[in-house]
C-alpha cells in the first residue's frame, strides 16, 4: 500500500537549512498497523504529512496504492487524499459550530454522497463508536474522549483504505486513551491500514510493527511475532 524510497524533506529559510527526513525507505502492506516513534523533532510529523499527501518530499520516491505521488500537485493530492485517507489528530480538529452528526457527515458531503446515504453511513458509524446518543451535541459539550471518538468516526465514515493518526491519545487521560486505541485496533482487525505517530509506549503496543526515527532517519524496526495480550 505504501512504499518510500530515499525519502527526504529539507526546510529552508534565508539563513538556516533543516533536514527533517534523510533517505527514509520502508514499505507498509495493506492491513498493517504501524507505529512511528521517536523523540520530538525527529521527523515523525513531517513523515506523516507526506504520507497523508499534505506535503511533498524534497527528494526520493513515494508510492501510495501503486501510484508514484511524490511530485503530485495540490489538486492531484487532494483528490487521492479525500478518496483514500482518513486522519485522526491529537487536537481532534472538530468544527465547533457543527454538531456531532454534521462533523462526521462532512467528508461524505465533499465526496458527493446523497443525503440519504450520508444519513445512513453516519448513523452506522456513530453506533459503532457508541456516540449515536450524542449526535445532536456540539464538540464543546463533549469530553475529550468523546470528541476523539467523533474524530475517529469522521475519519472512517467514508471507509478509507488508510488511516493516519497523529498522537491520537495525546490530549486524553489513560482511560479515554485506551478507549480510542481499542477503537483503532478494532478498525485494523477489520482490514483498515493504520499508521500512527506516537510518543506513548503503551499506544505502540497496539501496533504490529514499530518504526523508530532519530534525526530524520530510521534507526530500527520491531516486528511483533505475537498478538498483544
Amino acid at each position: 500500500m505504501i512504499k518510500t524510497v530515499d525519502l527526504s524533506k529539507v526546510f529552508r529559510t534565508d539563513e538556516v537549512e533543516t533536514t527533517a527526513l534523510n533517505n527514509v525507505s520502508f514499505e507498509i502492506e495493506k492491513g498493517e498497523f504501524v507505529a512511528v516513534m521517536g523523540p520530538s523533532g525527529c521527523g515523525k510529523s513531517t513523515l506523516l504529512n507526506i504520507l497523508g499527501l499534505l506535503d511533498n518530499p524534497s527528494g526520493g520516491e513515494y508510492y501510495l496504492l501503486e501510484n508514484e505521488v511524490a511530485n503530485y500537485n495540490e489538486k492531484q493530492r487532494a483528490k487521492l487524499r479525500k478518496n483514500n485517507i482518513g486522519f485522526v489528530f491529537q487536537n481532534f480538529n472538530l468544527i465547533d459550530e457543527l454538531n456531532v452528526f454534521e462533523n462526521v457527515e462532512l467528508p461524505l458531503i465533499y465526496l458527493g454522497y446523497s443525503s440519504s446515504e450520508r444519513k445512513a453511513r453516519v448513523n452506522v458509524v456513530l453506533e459503532q463508536m457508541q456516540m449515536i446518543h450524542r449526535k445532536k451535541h456540539f464538540p464543546l459539550q463533549l469530553s475529550g474522549g468523546q470528541q476523539q471518538r467523533v474524530a475517529v468516526a469522521r475519519a472512517v465514515v467514508a471507509k478509507p483504505a488508510l488511516i493516519l493518526a497523529d498522537e491520537p491519545t495525546g490530549n486524553l487521560d489513560s482511560a479515554h486513551g485506551e478507549e480510542v486505541m481499542n477503537l483503532l485496533e478494532g478498525l485494523n482487525q477489520n482490514g483498515t491500514t493504520i499508521v500512527m505517530v506516537t510518543h506513548a509506549q503503551r499506544d505502540s503496543e497496539y501496533a504490529k510493527r514499530v518504526i523508530r526515527l532519530f534525526d530524520g532517519q530510521i534507526i530500527n524496526e520491531n516486528i511483533k511475532s505475537a498478538a498483544r495480550v
